[in-house]
């Protein structure tokens, strides 16, 4: 278990916020240094942290990690006290899916967003084939667990969860009850809540 601080770059209108939500449920301490686009998150110190200059990141000692969905994997195995990631025997799913969100799902969501359908015999290509394949694969999972890989709340639902909440609150997934239950019951937690207060308090 982690026994120095984390110090977490983000900006609260960014994927920062799933980012944070991890710190939070984990419990860690923290500083938050938030950047700003175009600007600090372009210069020298920050490229050094991240070369693509842009957020989250957070760094521990000597070590940084950035990308979502790496800082949730991270974290959770930082902290196994806190149970957000199964035992390694049963870790095939968690893996699964969260790394599903970071690829096929936000990929087929940014996608769909900007306009963008890959030709019928093209699908191959794009990886996640369409659409409707990414969001029927997400229904059946959540139609048949509480949380995205078993009745037990993990690191993947941290970001699988902030996708679909996100996707619901943009308009970009589809309204479908088993997104929308999901939703509420993550959204419920208490790490969530603080996290959120704290990013909306920055905005402000």
């Amino acid at each position: 278990m982690m026994t120095e601080d984390i110090v977490f770059y983000t900006n609260p209108q960014s994927r920062g916020r799933i980012a944070r939500w991890a710190l939070e449920e984990v419990g860690a301490a923290y500083e938050t240094k938030v950047l700003d686009y175009g600007t600090s998150m372009k210069e020298a110190d920050y490229l050094s942290i991240n070369p693509m200059g842009k957020v989250p990141a957070i760094q521990y000692g000597n070590q940084v990690v950035t990308e979502c969905a790496a800082i949730c994997a991270f974290l959770a195995d930082a902290f196994p006290d806190k149970g957000l990631a199964p035992p390694l025997a049963e870790r095939g799913a968690y893996y699964r899916w969260l790394f599903f969100a970071a690829g096929p799902l936000e990929a087929a969501v940014i996608n769909n967003a900007l306009g963008f359908v890959a030709p019928k015999d093209r699908e191959i290509m794009v990886g996640y084939g369409n659409m409707e394949s990414v969001l029927g694969a997400l229904q059946n999972a959540l139609s048949a667990n509480e949380y995205i890989t078993s009745d037990r709340f993990t690191a993947a639902d941290i970001y699988v969860g902030a996708q679909i909440t996100w996707g619901l609150q943009q308009g970009t997934v589809e309204a479908r009850e088993c997104f929308k239950r999901y939703s509420e019951r993550v959204t419920a937690r208490e790490a969530y809540k603080k996290a959120n207060a704290l990013d909306d308090a920055l905005v402000q």
